[in-house]
């Protein structure tokens, strides 16, 4: 041909036949890379079996590694298959079995035959094993609705967006430096390497460096060889999706292990929160009757001279006895009850078994000495009593029936506060109707106080009727209404509690002690102030300006903030969740499935040392050299 335009009719066809050969080769570079990341990737789930690894993928050609590769990744078996395969006819059977099982899955393969398989059809191999890889390792990915490829690449976006020298755009160009899998290996776990000490013009050191950390400690397998990323024009996309999914899947596990950590170490801050409790009721109890039994057996030994100095002196001790000591015991009673309430009630708050006091430190017990170092007091009190005569025995008299009926009320209403149980509504609405109770006995104290005005105009110092004294039943009144007041606010906030499903058992604790730790004066509610202490304890700050916009909206226009209202904030700003069964799943997560787990396992799940140490001391040893029965200590702690 010749011609005026024959020289540019050659030129161009000398040109697309540079184009035509440039994209062969770039075909089969990115074929060879794909055959070697797909035969790794392929093998890698062979090994969970102990399989036999292929070389390369024209050695599915007989459907054997293929259906082995299905039954793993397909959680399921295939049925019976020719497993020894030299026939035609064999292999096309068994490799129609992996297509059908493939399509059964909802993978549509198009253009692909089993003869496909069966010739060795590397092109049609690749895309299978492709299609595989984007069904079971990459299409549950997913990323504000977006999934597989887009759902992959925002991850790796969001993860890498603070590192400057890193832009993801894509799957091939972004990673041909090595600094994206770097930029997320240190994102997850900055103590593996240290990405600002990197050289960042070492593309291959950088990439070796990420291939080799994520395979040493993250059990990443090296799908790619740093050539396959660095030596070539335009990396493959399709290798680099399967590698970096990899690293998805990893920090995913990682961030199970990581919160199933937290969730243990929640659930542990609970349970040695009763435990000491508990420790802390015996060791009181166990005190407080040795003191009593103390002040008896001085009691006893005590002996009268015979005299009224001598009478009256003893007469003071006594009265000193019941306005210190006597006092401290009574405040210390009421204190003990209410704190195995609490414990009970807090045991049943997180589903934990009840608490039964040992024998001798029950409350039965404790009433038991209490009534016999009553008993005593009357005692002493008599002999005292018997030496001393001018005694106007009327006044006495009226004093003492109005002081024993108030403080019989005061103990009626007092053993009815502690015998409170069961559902928390009916144990708030008893303790309202008790409430009621007291505002006529008021006047009564009232009226005893004017006796006992009386009674000391008239110079009436003892008085055998009765061990009270108006000083006496105005403070065992205070001791009432203040134990009242706090179990009223304890309740409410138990129901507070119970409602806050959006928070761990730990958290409910952690905020409903610091409410009470700020609750000043004992209103179950926070002033501004109050408020602004609490949020600061917790690490949650505002500016003066910015607090009075919080505070106003959390108090719903009034001047303090309730228990319920803080509460309520607090879930704002926090969430999480702790049952019986997250604790026992955060437990296996941390083990990695085994039956027991060790003290390595518990320090690599990121909870505190000393949380570490606590289920150390507490969880029974397994048959295993180094591992510890969990199963065994959950079902000892939890009631089901």
């Amino acid at each position: 041909m010749s011609g005026p335009n024959s020289g540019g009719f050659q030129a161009s066809t000398a040109a697309n036949q540079v184009v035509e050969d440039t994209a062969r080769v770039m075909d089969k570079a990115w074929e060879t890379v794909q055959q070697k990341t797909f035969t790794k990737w392929v093998n890698t789930k062979l090994t969970v079996r102990q399989y036999p690894e292929i070389a390369n993928l024209s050695r599915m050609s007989d459907g054997v590694p293929l259906i082995q590769l299905l039954e793993i990744i397909g959680d399921t078996s295939l049925g019976r298959y020719n497993k020894i395969s030299r026939m035609r006819i064999q292999k096309v059977e068994n490799v129609n079995k992996c297509l059908e099982f493939i399509r059964s899955r909802g993978v549509n393969l198009t253009n692909i035959g089993a003869e496909d398989i069966v010739d060795e059809n590397l092109k049609l191999i690749l895309g299978m094993i492709w299609t595989l890889i984007l069904r079971f390792t990459i299409a549950d990915i997913s990323e504000e609705g977006l999934s597989a490829k887009e759902g992959l690449l925002l991850w790796c976006q969001r993860k890498t967006a603070p590192y400057q020298e890193v832009n993801v755009r894509d799957f091939t160009y972004s990673w041909a430096d090595g600094l994206a899998f770097c930029a997320l290996i240190h994102r997850h776990r900055p103590d593996l390497l240290d990405f600002d000490a990197l050289d960042k013009s070492d593309r291959h050191r950088n990439t070796q460096l990420a291939f080799d950390v994520a395979s040493e400690h993250l059990n990443i397998p090296k799908l790619l060889d740093v050539e396959d990323v660095c030596d070539i024009a335009k990396p493959d996309e399709r290798s680099i999706m399967t590698y970096v999914a990899q690293y998805f899947h990893a920090f995913s596990e990682l961030g199970k292990v990581d919160t199933a950590g937290r969730r243990v170490a929640k659930f542990a801050e609970v349970v040695e929160s009763v435990w000491t409790m508990e420790n802390d009721y015996e060791r009181r109890v166990k005190a407080l009757l040795q003191a009593i039994d103390n002040k008896k057996a001085e009691w006893e030994s005590s002996k009268f001279r015979g005299d009224y100095a001598d009478a009256k002196r003893q007469s003071n001790e006594f009265i000193n006895y019941k306005t210190s000591l006597k006092r401290t015991w009574v405040a210390e009673k009421r204190d003990l009850d209410t704190l195995l309430g609490n414990i009970q009630t807090k045991l049943k708050t997180y589903d934990l078994k009840p608490y039964h006091p040992p024998q001798g430190l029950t409350l039965q017990d404790l009433d038991h000495f209490w009534t016999d170092l009553l008993a005593a007091e009357e005692k002493r009190y008599r002999l005292i009593n018997a030496k001393i005569r001018d005694i106007k025995e009327k006044l006495r008299q009226d004093f003492a029936k109005q002081a024993n009926d108030f403080q019989a009320k005061v103990n009626a209403i007092s053993h009815e506060l502690t015998l409170l149980d069961g559902d928390l509504d009916r144990q708030l609405a008893n303790v309202r109707q008790m409430n009621k109770r007291l505002e006529p006995m008021a006047d009564t104290l009232e009226h005893i106080q004017q006796l006992d005005t009386q009674c000391v105009e008239a110079n009436i110092e003892e008085n055998d009727y009765t061990i009270y004294s108006a000083d006496d039943l105005s403070f065992d009144f205070a001791l009432l209404e203040q134990a009242m007041l706090k179990k009223s606010s304890f309740i409410s906030n138990q129901i507070v509690s119970r409602n806050m499903t959006n928070l761990t058992p730990g958290q409910l604790e952690e905020f409903e002690s610091t409410f009470r730790h700020f609750d000043n004066n004992q209103t179950n509610s926070l002033t501004s102030v109050e408020f602004n202490a609490a949020l600061a304890s917790l690490g949650i700050m505002y500016e003066d300006d910015v607090f009075v916009g919080v505070f106003a909206k959390c108090a719903q226009g009034g001047s303090e903030v309730s228990f319920e209202q803080f509460i309520n904030f607090m879930v704002g700003v926090t969430e999480d969740s702790t049952s019986s069964d997250q604790v026992r799943e955060s437990f296996r997560i941390v083990a990695g499935d085994k039956p027991y787990v060790t003290e390595l396992d518990l320090k690599q799940s990121m909870m505190p040392l000393a949380v570490v140490s606590y289920l150390r001391s507490t969880m029974p040893r397994h048959d295993a050299a180094d591992g510890y029965n969990y199963k065994a200590y959950l079902d000892g702690v939890f009631s089901h």
